[in-house]
């Protein structure tokens, strides 16, 4: 068995994002993404962060990685490469496991967008070609060098082109189109034979093969407009790429019992407000309607909602359907409706919007999310709907279910 060993650097020490390694990116800690990408690797058999930071090695292992040792501090300082920290890893786990990996995976935790397959492929080339030393990934680049220039006598001097190309005189004059295509490395990957790290003192070694990576992956986190740029790049890139989360699970078959949230689930989320304070929101008659049908095939229908408000129990009983308002603890009431209805709870799905209705999500069979839910909704769901709440979200989620249930 070929061992394919990931190695995550990641001290503790940031000082352009303090912490930034277990920081908070779209929902999960950094680092997070990163261990996802070695563990949901075809070819990659272990994954292992280094660090010398307590706090990083505890969330690390919480994701699934291991942290055999922990990286002395001489080798995470400021100005320290990555050679003698992956020199230190290597020795280590040859002195004290007799462990001695085919290949090494350098998975930067500031690269944390990577297309699903990237790591493997950067494996396959690396095992598919004994010559080569090193695969790195690399882009098109974003400028051309060959219009780049020194000032090598400062401002009040001629300037002079950065790199000649043979057959054209003036590089920085012609066409982009006439000139070598240039690449940027990323962050990405790194897929390295150990004897480069450890005989040639070398990161790469000397016969370094590419692998190309979509442009629109580039992602390299050092600052914190970087840091809100890229979650927005994660939110709504529309980019597939290897995620922390946990797999979505399948709709349940049969289906005994809708839970939904009121807030933001049955009504749009905003609320009128009248000079005696009285209040008012927007529903779907279209709910209603998907609500009735849905009750008619005999499904339970309940409505738990934080709301301490007299509308929730009037639109409540207008549609028909139990409810409980002023809830704190969603998980609780949950249990309790699930054992008094004597409901399978695999069996049942609940449509939330917030952050109080993720841990409701794990009580279920299915964990749903209206289109306009938090971020951290969205990344905790089964499914999305692709409807906004109280713009037709439940009578999506009724039509679904009922469609599955002639099916």
């Amino acid at each position: 068995m070929t061992e394919i060993l990931a190695i995550i650097p990641a001290r503790g020490g940031s000082k352009g994002i303090p912490r930034k390694n277990i920081r908070d990116f779209a929902g999960y800690p950094l680092i997070a993404y990163s261990i996802a990408a070695g563990l949901k690797s075809e070819l990659v058999t272990r994954v292992i962060v280094s660090t010398d930071d307590n706090e990083i090695a505890a969330v690390s292992r919480e994701y699934g990685a291991e942290t055999p040792f922990m990286r002395p501090s001489v080798f995470a300082e400021d100005n320290t490469t990555d050679l003698p920290v992956f020199e230190h890893a290597l020795k280590w786990l040859a002195e004290n496991e007799d462990y001695h990996p085919d290949v090494v995976v350098q998975l930067r935790p500031t690269s944390p967008i990577r297309p699903p397959s990237c790591v493997d492929d950067a494996i396959r080339i690396l095992l598919s070609h004994p010559e080569a030393d090193s695969v790195r990934g690399v882009v098109p680049a974003g400028q051309n060098p060959h219009k780049m220039w020194r000032l090598p006598d400062g401002e009040n001097a001629p300037m002079q082109n950065l790199l000649d190309v043979e057959g054209i005189a003036e590089p920085f004059n012609a066409p982009r189109q006439s000139l070598p295509p240039i690449y940027w490395q990323t962050g990405h990957v790194d897929a390295i034979r150990p004897r480069a790290i450890l005989k040639q003192k070398s990161m790469t070694g000397e016969k370094i093969f590419p692998l190309m990576i979509d442009p629109d992956y580039t992602v390299d986190i050092d600052n914190l407009s970087d840091w809100a740029k890229y979650e927005w790049l994660v939110k709504f890139g529309n980019l597939d790429f290897v995620s922390p989360r946990v797999a979505r699970r399948p709709m349940p078959a049969p289906v005994s019992a809708l839970f939904l949230d009121f807030d933001g689930v049955l009504t749009d989320n905003r609320v009128w407000t009248d000079q005696d304070g009285k209040e008012t929101v927007a529903a779907s008659r279209g709910d209603g309607f998907g609500i009735a049908m849905l009750k008619k095939a005999g499904i339970d229908v309940v409505v738990i909602s934080k709301e301490r408000n007299p509308v929730v129990a009037a639109r409540c009983k207008k549609l028909r359907v139990d409810y409980v308002q002023g809830v704190d603890d969603k998980t609780g009431i949950l249990k309790r409706e699930q054992a008094k209805r004597k409901l399978d709870p695999s069996q049942t799905i609940f449509v939330g919007n917030d952050l109080n209705d993720i841990p409701a999500f794990s009580l279920v069979g299915w964990g749903v999310a209206v289109s306009d839910a938090s971020q951290e909704v969205l990344e905790k769901a089964d499914f999305i709907l692709s409807k906004k709440g109280g713009r037709g979200a439940v009578r999506e989620i009724c039509d679904l279910i009922l469609s599955r249930k002639t099916d």
